[in-house]
């Protein structure tokens, strides 16, 4: 029987965790300061862990704490610390990818649930199988399966494994997100969450009877780009998805902004629970595919589900991102009686721009800035400085976490 499966985003810091609750996620990852793989996200401190995880609970949604290192001995200094503490603030999961911080936890929490990180490269059911049998709850599969391939492995596994697989998100060019080559040039090691992405950057050959002769590896004049991955993007193959039996549909990006959560989450909660209702009429709506393609992005693909590594995976012509839109600002507070909103500055925006309001399960609003205020009630035509609080005329009243735009 095919389960209702869950739809799980990122949350780089306490903000983005309830944005992508507001906007429809059932669970969140996180990371705290320690023992992850986004050394450079925002990452929460133990009290926030604890704030995030009570504010989940409230109101009936989940938090996974990322500890996916692949781990060198002085990582394991404060570790099982970090595990008891992390059990009695009640999250939901651990993520784990080293075999020696999976009995650490087994020993320590032995109730604490333990998913497996697509960074263990899970391929096959029989390694899933080995896996579930030493007491993982659920495995996160490697990104190079294809669609037929997690079903196998869906079929040749108890119900009690749960399965997760990504769906949206950058991905690495490297095995599974196993990349060295952070490592060798910054000294950064990309296991141990510090990535600086030079899979992004261009690169030259030297001809080995030609030292000091760099020659650009060219497709055009701004050069060609040999790593650099597309975006993934399942939008429009949820019914291939759900059908496979997998338990957790996955969102990459905990570095990303508040604005790229509240409008992937809010696309794909639309079309799963447009599916779910009614799979025997389900038709994607376009306006949630344009929706993704508002949102900063590189081309999209749709990875290893339908199609072995090809030039649909990776993009040569430029490691820029398309970037439709800007994110301007984010409501704080309703003012009904006075006719006013209050919002947050996140991009510089003008008198006479006209914006697009996002709203949490409800459609967008245009809005044109006519008149804007700052907190002294002043009129001004802009808002220059970062998270400057300005006040806007508006008849009625916004959902919280309510968020502005601008067209580029």
């Amino acid at each position: 029987m095919i389960g209702i499966p869950e739809l799980l985003a990122p949350a780089g810091n306490m903000e983005k965790l309830k944005v992508a609750f507001a906007y429809g996620a059932d669970a969140v990852y996180i990371g705290g300061k320690r023992f992850g793989l986004r050394a450079f996200a925002d990452n929460f401190t133990p009290e926030e862990i604890k704030e995030g995880i009570d504010f989940a609970h409230r109101i009936g949604k989940k938090v996974y704490v990322t500890m996916n290192i692949f781990a060198r001995n002085e990582d394991f200094n404060g570790m099982e610390e970090y595990i008891r503490y992390l059990k009695r603030v009640g999250a939901d999961a651990v993520i784990l990818s080293d075999p020696g911080i999976i009995e650490l936890v087994k020993k320590t929490e032995p109730d604490l649930e333990i998913h497996l990180s697509t960074q263990a490269s899970t391929t096959n059911y029989h390694s899933a199988l080995f896996w579930h049998k030493i007491g993982v709850k659920r495995i996160i599969l490697a990104r190079e399966l294809s669609i037929n391939e997690i079903r196998q492995i869906r079929d040749n596994t108890p119900e009690s494994l749960e399965l997760e697989a990504f769906v949206h998100g950058a991905m690495c060019m490297s095995y599974s997100g196993r990349c060295t080559i952070s490592n060798y040039l910054t000294g950064r090691d990309a296991n141990r969450g510090e990535c600086t992405q030079p899979c992004r950057w261009r690169y030259y050959v030297v001809e080995e009877k030609r030292p000091g002769q760099f020659m650009p590896i060219e497709e055009d004049d701004r050069g060609t780009y040999l790593f650099n991955s597309r975006d993934l993007c399942m939008l429009e193959h949820i019914p291939e998805l759900v059908k496979t039996g997998l338990s957790s549909l996955k969102i990459e990006g905990r570095m990303k902004s508040v604005y790229y959560i509240a409008s992937v989450v809010s696309s794909y909660r639309k079309e799963l629970d447009k599916y779910l209702n009614n799979p025997s009429e389900y038709r994607l709506d376009p306006k949630n595919m344009e929706e993704l393609r508002k949102v900063s992005h590189r081309p999209y693909t749709t990875g290893f589900y339908f199609d072995k590594p090809t030039e649909k995976l990776t993009y040569y012509e430029s490691s820029d991102y398309v970037r439709g839109y800007d994110f301007v600002a984010m409501l704080l507070e309703n003012f009904e009686d006075k006719g006013l909103i209050l919002v947050e500055q996140r991009n510089r925006f003008h008198k006479g721009d006209l914006l697009e309001i996002m709203q949490p399960e409800e459609d967008h609003i245009e809005y044109e800035v006519n008149e804007m205020y700052d907190e002294e009630m002043r009129l001004i035509t802009s808002a220059p400085h970062p998270q400057q609080r300005i006040y806007l005329p508006f008849e009625g009243k916004l959902k919280p976490w309510s968020l502005f735009r601008r067209k580029r």
